[in-house]
């Protein structure tokens, strides 16, 4: 189980101290060449996929203790990394089902993931000896968001068959079912006690009771961006691909496909931040045209927070790396208006050094580390070689005076 938040809100998993200077010095330390395996040639006859570029990584997913990390591909494999040795530990094989949206219960030798062919079921996995240990069925098509309670054996999911699902581990029948007007993502926050809903081509999230979830939503939020008439008219839609609480409950970060992720207050619903300042992932490769109606890209983990909710980090089709500073969020209340643009923020930084695009950005809850995977993964760590400069330069002033 992970550890009771304290009285801010925070798990003790959000004691890293982060700052402006450690982000900036995050740096590559390993990259892992054969995360993914090749796509295979083309059989005589077959309809070839050479335009659709390499096989990516679409998922990755930590243990709660930052111990682990697992990732889920496009060649149908799990894998499973050290956090604090860098290594390979093994690679799990699922070419009957496929695997996608990995995810630790509150033990670091189970997953639940969703499949990608035969079926919509959902599987609950054993890393310790390859075996599927219970199925979730219900779903009628491919399941697009998965999250587990981060209190309990409770999970969630959302499907393209527009309903989100409620399950519990012991229990292969769901145990509650909302039925929504398009394909749902889903979140919890951190207590467990609230979910979101966020429902693409309405623009809506919804905020649910875990306890009267059959109830009506007790917020409805509406994510209208006024700044986006200025750069199209008719605006080009918003594509929510992920849902995210802050650690102290207050903000949801919408991660988006396209070129900017929103900051919402998640107590009132205002739109309070826009984050620019990278290129979105909806497509393949930087040189192919935008289409005109905004589509997910291949994984929906492009972006997330900091286990303190300090900064946010994603990815952009470039291959860099972009860091919000979130510290300083505009503060704002009464009546709604949707008119009001939001704070538009620009990264803190912009690193470089992931080969290709990053896909999938995500933080250790733990540790200062990150992740980051597209074609390839990478782990990265800050950079103390210049703080070492600066200590030796230090002893030797002290030495010579």
């Amino acid at each position: 189980m992970p550890p009771p938040p304290n009285a801010n809100g925070n798990s003790s998993a959000s004691t890293l101290q982060l700052s402006n200077g450690l982000m900036q010095k995050l740096k590559p330390a390993k990259i892992y060449k054969g995360a993914v395996e090749p796509q295979p040639p083309p059989t005589p006859g077959s309809h070839s996929r050479s335009n659709a570029g390499p096989r990516h990584i679409t998922a990755i997913a930590f243990d709660d203790r930052g111990d682990q990390v697992l990732t889920a591909s496009e060649d149908e494999t799990f894998r499973l990394y050290s956090c604090k040795t860098g290594k390979h530990l093994k690679t799990l094989y699922s070419k009957k089902y496929g695997v996608d949206l990995p995810r630790f219960t509150h033990k670091n030798t189970t997953v639940v993931h969703a499949s990608t062919k035969e079926d919509d079921t959902i599987r609950y996995h054993s890393l310790h000896d390859n075996k599927y240990l219970q199925y979730f069925k219900g779903h009628k098509q491919r399941v697009v968001s998965l999250e587990v309670s981060p209190t309990d054996d409770g999970f969630m999911s959302g499907s393209l068959d527009k309903t989100v699902r409620l399950w519990d581990l012991r229990v292969p029948t769901c145990r509650g079912l909302l039925n929504l007007p398009s394909t749902p993502i889903v979140a919890y926050d951190t207590t467990g006690v609230v979910f979101a809903v966020a429902v693409n081509n309405y623009s809506r999230v919804l905020l649910y009771d875990q306890a009267n979830f059959d109830k009506a939503p007790f917020l409805t939020i509406t994510l209208e961006d006024p700044t986006l008439a200025l750069v199209s008219y008719p605006p080009r839609p918003i594509y929510m691909t992920s849902l995210s609480f802050s650690s102290n409950g207050k903000y949801l970060l919408v991660g988006c496909s396209g070129d900017a992720h929103y900051i919402l207050d998640a107590f009132e619903g205002h739109l309070l931040a826009k984050l620019e300042g990278h290129v979105g992932l909806e497509r393949r490769r930087l040189d192919a045209p935008q289409s005109i109606d905004p589509v997910k890209g291949s994984s929906g983990e492009e972006v997330s927070w900091t286990p303190d909710s300090k900064y946010v980090v994603g990815g952009s089709l470039n291959g860099r790396i972009a860091i919000w500073d979130m510290q300083n969020l505009p503060t704002r209340s009464g009546p709604l208006d949707l008119k009001v643009p939001p704070t538009r923020i620009q990264p803190l930084a912009n690193i470089d050094g992931h080969p290709g695009p990053a896909r999938c950005v995500r933080f250790n809850p733990r540790l200062a580390m990150m992740v980051t995977a597209g074609a390839e993964l990478a782990f990265w760590l800050p950079d103390q070689s210049a703080d070492n400069e600066e200590i030796a330069k230090e002893l030797l002033r002290k030495k010579s005076s």
